[in-house]
């Protein structure tokens, strides 16, 4: 899930005595851990919970960067001695999306099932499949576009990562604390995205010619050393239990549906355009370096934690509506670059539709809780919420993923049906709009069931 900025809420842990201490045993499993406990969580549970904190965001980040290598890859094929059509490059870049946002819902539930510790190093040693595939293929030109799709789809491993490891380091922390953890864990991960973009341009030009294979080997040394760091250092904690229910409640919400609707907008646009940017500027601005492509990842990624402040001070929906109607402005800034052929018309339109997508991430994941938590006043009815709540963060996470999957096939569709990306554009123009009508109509509009909730 892309990325958030709160509970994942999917798994549950349990209550130990309190002052109860975490006591580890064999394959660095810890049977009691309770950090609602004051004394339990300040006599080292808290540098338990921060050591498998940043090892988490290490590996999320690895995840990230490995679910993004195509898009960084796919427009130095060319020079590789490939010879993809526009629509097969477009294939390589929105697969790895569909996996990955396909794998979201599993890979939490592997936490519970097989330990977070036990499952982050399982987890990162998969992206030596995508990786190690990839520097295969790009050095044998006569390879399939058939093999190249498979390989991209193996990517889609990093994008799974988000998710057990956002449910991992739920558990860790209290309720007081999880919000500021989990929107550490998910900004390192998204920043993932940023750093492949700018590292990938730099690393395979380094020497003489282009050096594609090295966009995969490059990872090899760090992924070992994740999943190095997380067998060495991480913890399995006995009480997460995974919590079925949560989901079957949230999917029973008529909210969390038109949440992960807008948050296709948001956040699936994030992950969309930040697959599609790299190609778009080499096709569009063939005078361009690529080396610019990773700021649009980077400001996106920045960005998010400003969406759950300002939601914080004026309410989620209007930060999102805000954000979705500046993402509409963004695009049709793109569509008049393209028209005069502006290449920082284009680049300046394309940033503000990131800052836009990462202010929307924050913002629509804060408007959740307010919504699960509209109207209920008693204990038992707020803590069937915030279970329900959590099943909504899962699954918004997981659909608005597939974002990422249709922006780039909206492009080449408009592509091969058009000639021209604007005919997409002007598409993404009107289902931004519908999306900030739509969370107008539910949440602020007068008379409406959630107006007098300020969500």
């Amino acid at each position: 899930m892309d990325d958030t900025a709160g509970t994942t809420g999917t798994t549950t842990a349990s209550p130990t005595a309190p002052g109860a201490s975490a006591a580890p045993r064999r394959g660095r499993w810890i049977d009691h851990w309770d950090p609602e406990d004051e004394t339990f969580w300040h006599d080292g549970g808290k540098r338990i919970a921060r050591r498998n904190l940043w090892i988490s965001v290490f590996a999320e980040f690895l995840g990230f960067a490995v679910w993004a290598t195509w898009s960084i890859v796919v427009p130095q094929l060319g020079a590789a001695g490939f010879a993809l059509t526009v629509d097969q490059q477009f294939w390589l870049i929105a697969v790895p999306a569909l996996v990955g946002a396909t794998l979201r819902i599993p890979y939490t539930f592997a936490v519970p099932m097989f330990g977070g510790r036990n499952w982050t190093i399982v987890s990162a040693l998969l992206l030596l499949l995508p990786t190690g595939a990839l520097a295969w293929a790009v050095q044998r030109p006569d390879t399939s576009f058939g093999v190249l799709l498979v390989i991209a789809m193996l990517a889609g491993v990093g994008g799974g990562n988000f998710a057990s490891s956002m449910a991992n380091i739920s558990f860790f922390y209290p309720e007081k604390e999880k919000g500021k953890a989990l929107g550490l864990n998910a900004a390192g991960g998204n920043l993932g995205t940023a750093a492949v973009q700018l590292a990938v341009p730099l690393v395979i030009v380094a020497g003489a010619g282009i050096a594609l294979e090295r966009a995969g080997l490059m990872m090899i040394p760090f992924i070992l050393l994740a999943a190095f760091l997380a067998w060495r250092y991480m913890d399995n904690l006995t009480s997460a239990r995974a919590d079925y229910r949560s989901f079957a409640a949230a999917a029973k919400n008529t909210h969390t549906w038109v949440i992960s609707f807008i948050y296709i907008g948001t956040f699936g646009s994030f992950i969309g355009y930040s697959g599609a940017f790299p190609t778009l500027l080499k096709s569009q601005f063939p005078e361009v370096t690529l080396s610019i492509a990773f700021l649009g990842a980077l400001v996106g990624s920045l960005t998010r934690p400003l969406g759950g402040i300002l939601a914080d001070k004026v309410g989620g929906t209007r930060v999102t509506m805000a954000s979705l109607v500046l993402m509409a402005l963004g695009a049709v800034g793109a569509v008049q670059a393209l028209g005069s052929h502006s290449y920082a018309l284009f680049l300046t339109s394309f940033l503000l539709l990131f800052v836009a997508t990462g202010v929307g991430n924050g913002s629509t994941y804060r408007m959740i809780p307010a919504v699960f938590q509209a109207g209920v006043t008693t204990a038992e009815a707020r803590a069937k919420a915030r279970k329900a709540a959590a099943g909504c963060i899962g699954i918004a996470g997981a659909v608005g993923a597939f974002g990422g999957f249709l922006i780039p096939r909206g492009f080449a569709a408009s592509n091969s049906l058009a000639g021209s990306l604007v005919p997409a554009l002007w598409a993404f123009v009107g289902v931004y709009l519908v999306m900030a009508a739509t969370a107008w109509f539910v949440y602020q509009r007068r008379g409406s069931a959630m107006a007098a909730e300020n969500i």
